[in-house]
């Protein structure tokens, strides 16, 4: 995970430079178009009455058509770049190596970098509609961890929520999906001095059978070459083993699962700064 890291913070780098200079140069390229836009609206003034081939030309390339388009174009260039942008920012927050001693870390930050990251299996397709993602956010101190591995635990949880989604959906039409949403809700929050996550879809949920043994290695529901039954394994390694904090899961058959990590509030920044 670290050299991974290392690869995609250098790539995010990379990104940032030139979408940096284009993202920079929009706001300019607006100005001048307006200058130019604003000559042409003098030159219309003060020469009302062009000759044949300037109105041959005016009517060619359609005048007001472009005027129109132009600032929906810059604004669509923006957007777009605003966009990269963010993605990269969330490609280096999701992939931040770890060093031999705990950071302070956001974790809202991590959550939602993760997210973005997996928007491309969260968008609409030809079986299904958008899996809807709630985010209900506390007010929470950043905790002492190695970022990299508790953006890992995200990635694992989040991910094999959406399989979840997409296995209950087999047998149900675009329809019938409609009329029953798939949903992700993400809730942080803290009780009894404990820092909480917890990661809920409402997917067909799990037996007590299936349930008991969800974090062993190498168990999986899934079908051959989909899954390795290690990821929830690993999750609970980082959470339990190298955090100190607790991994576990929620499951009713029918309704949904949830995962719930949390933290002793020791760890967390405002602990620290006291």
């Amino acid at each position: 995970m670290s050299a991974l890291g290392n690869l995609v913070a250098g790539v995010a780098h990379e990104i940032n430079n030139p979408i940096g200079a284009i993202v920079g140069n929009v706001n300019a390229a607006q100005d001048y178009i307006n200058d130019l836009l604003g000559i042409i609206d003098l030159y219309g003034r003060k020469f009302p009455q062009p000759d044949a081939e300037i109105e041959d030309q005016l009517k060619a390339v359609d005048l007001d058509y472009i005027r129109e388009d132009l600032s929906k174009l810059i604004r669509a260039m923006k957007d777009g770049g605003d966009r990269i942008t963010s993605i990269s920012k969330s490609l280096c927050t999701f992939s931040r190596a770890d060093s031999d001693t705990k950071q302070f870390f956001n974790l809202h930050e991590g959550i939602d970098s993760t997210i973005l990251i997996l928007k491309h299996r969260i968008k609409a397709n030809a079986q299904r509609p958008a899996i809807e993602i709630i985010s209900h956010y506390s007010d929470l101190p950043e905790i002492e961890c190695f970022p990299g591995q508790l953006n890992q635990v995200f990635m694992n949880i989040l991910a094999n929520a959406i399989d979840a989604l997409d296995e209950s959906n087999n047998g149900r039409s675009f329809t019938e999906i409609q009329a029953k949403p798939n949903k992700i809700l993400v809730k942080t929050f803290v009780e009894n001095n404990h820092i909480k996550i917890s990661i809920a879809d409402n997917a067909k949920g799990m037996s007590q059978e299936v349930k008991q043994k969800t974090f062993d290695r190498l168990f999986t529901t899934k079908p051959v070459g989909k899954g390795t039954g290690l990821g929830l394994a690993i999750a609970r390694q980082i959470v339990e083993q190298t955090h100190g904090g607790k991994l576990s899961c929620n499951s009713i058959l029918g309704q949904g699962t949830e995962f719930i990590i949390e933290f002793s509030q020791k760890w967390s920044g405002k602990e620290q700064r006291n």
